[in-house]
């Protein structure tokens, strides 16, 4: 009997620790929910997943993850992964942009379609894989402490989508009562929604929420989130975050969609083009303090957040690369995009110093051979993650702009005793620049220490210095 009762324990503890193990296995591969502190130091990730690969496929960009964790990111935005419209589905971009079906039907099949052409807000666009294939993403991501937001498109449908036939009233019509496509753009596309119309609204709310509840995303980036109504936002967001602790990304500059616990994060347009007059030489040093100044000081509240970003996939394929857009101040922008207040973007390629503009209604790839970009992107998110210097949400770092050279720029970030100075020429010759700062701080990027004195300060032409303290 004392035999008996000693097994039934023995067991009985190993069955317990076994338990305990499992529970301990499990604990560590749930993610809590988006934090305010979250959004302070993270960089975000936009993932193409069609062009991600040559595969084009969840599958293919999972096993990346670990990869893009590398960079500093906390935060992945999935382009929309929803099934695409075969009607009116397109080919060309453009004022005068074709469908698929104006070519040879043999040549149909290579026209993928627009990603924001969506016919079912609630399945899974088989070209990328199916929904478990979605669901070992976000766990992936999950497990390597990243959130995962969808690209939400409110503003239309695909033409092939089922409510144009069961509630032809969400749309907007003409004068004869035919659906349109959205006023004054080419997006022909899709369809206009009417956002007059309730039962649209409570429709939409559900379709995000299918995707909260039952996939365990972390939020959404809506797409041009400025052409909803500000109403519609008010009443789906606060249902939304009852749910659970979201992000919200607002493809949108306004800065009321940022008040009253709505959207998170704004784009920073104006910073972006600046970006590029700057690089083109359009824009001056003294217009790049005039945006800081107006955007921090003025336009918007202390703890809004805006998303500074140097390519997207709009910009890439529309407008050029990084490479033809900025040039030889490339490096330079993409770490101003860094420093200042925010969150930096990367776009699916930009760690692999993509040179080509990504197609966007067919196959493309991105080159997957490590160069000099992932490797300063790699620095940069490290020092954005940890850092406090560089917080950028809702308890921003303190900036200040300090005086130099006309074509000189030293911004100064402070917080918790750390210091962070972004120095830059956009000459094109070497300059001494005086920096009122004294003390000793360290090169970023190379480790050695520099000692500031208050006097001229060497930096060579089109090139930056961030020393930290």
């Amino acid at each position: 009997m004392k035999n008996l009762i000693a097994f039934i324990i023995t067991v009985s503890m190993l069955s317990a620790c076994k338990q305990e193990k499992i529970e301990v296995r499990i604990e560590r591969k749930k993610l809590a929910p988006i934090s305010k502190s979250d959004m302070e130091n993270a960089v975000i990730y936009e993932a193409n997943i069609r062009q991600y690969s040559p595969e084009g496929t969840f599958e293919e960009f999972t096993k990346d993850i670990p990869e893009i964790k590398k960079l500093g990111v906390k935060v992945i935005w999935l382009m929309p992964i929803f099934p695409i419209s075969e009607t009116k589905r397109k080919a060309t971009g453009g004022a005068n942009s074709k469908f698929a079906s104006d070519f040879l039907k043999e040549e149909q099949s290579k026209y993928l379609g627009s990603y924001y052409a969506v016919s079912d807000f609630t399945k899974i666009n088989p070209e990328f894989g199916n929904l478990q294939d979605f669901r070992k993403l976000v766990k992936t991501a999950h497990e390597n402490g990243i959130y995962v937001i969808l690209d939400w498109v409110p503003n239309h449908t695909g033409w092939d989508h089922s409510w144009l036939k069961t509630n032809p009233d969400f749309y907007t019509k003409n004068d004869k009562g035919e659906v349109i496509h959205p006023k004054d753009t080419d997006w022909t596309d899709v369809a206009d929604l009417n956002y007059d119309n309730k039962k649209l609204q409570e429709t939409m709310i559900s379709d995000m929420k299918y995707w909260i509840e039952k996939e365990n995303i972390d939020g959404f980036r809506c797409d041009v989130a400025g052409s909803v109504p500000t109403e519609f936002w008010q009443n789906a967001i606060p249902k939304l975050r009852v749910e659970k602790d979201i992000f919200m990304l607002a493809e949108a500059w306004e800065p009321e969609l940022l008040k009253d616990n709505l959207f998170d994060m704004a784009y920073a347009w104006d910073g972006h083009h600046l970006f590029n007059d700057l690089a083109s030489g359009k824009k001056t040093i003294k217009d790049l303090k005039k945006y800081i100044e107006f955007t921090y000081n003025e336009r918007y509240e202390k703890d809004d957040i805006l998303m500074n970003f140097v390519t997207n996939h709009d910009e890439n394929s529309w407008n050029g690369t990084i490479e033809e857009r900025m040039g030889k101040k490339a490096e330079i922008l993409t770490a101003l995009s860094y420093v200042l207040p925010g969150m930096p973007l990367i776009y699916s390629g930009q760690e692999y110093d993509l040179k080509h503009r990504l197609k966007f209604f067919e196959k493309d790839s991105i080159p997957k051979t490590k160069g000099k970009m992932f490797g300063l992107l790699e620095k940069l998110g490290e020092l954005k993650n940890s850092n406090s210097a560089l917080n950028g949400g809702k308890e921003k770092a303190s900036f200040e702009v300090l005086d130099s050279k006309p074509e000189t720029f030293i911004l100064k970030r402070t917080k918790d005793n750390n210091t962070v100075l972004f120095i830059t020429n956009f000459s094109d010759n070497g300059e001494k620049i005086g920096i009122p700062i004294k003390g000793v701080f360290k090169d970023y990027f190379s480790n050695e220490k520099v000692e500031l004195k208050g006097d001229a300060f060497e930096i060579n032409a089109s090139s930056y210095r961030i020393l930290v303290k």
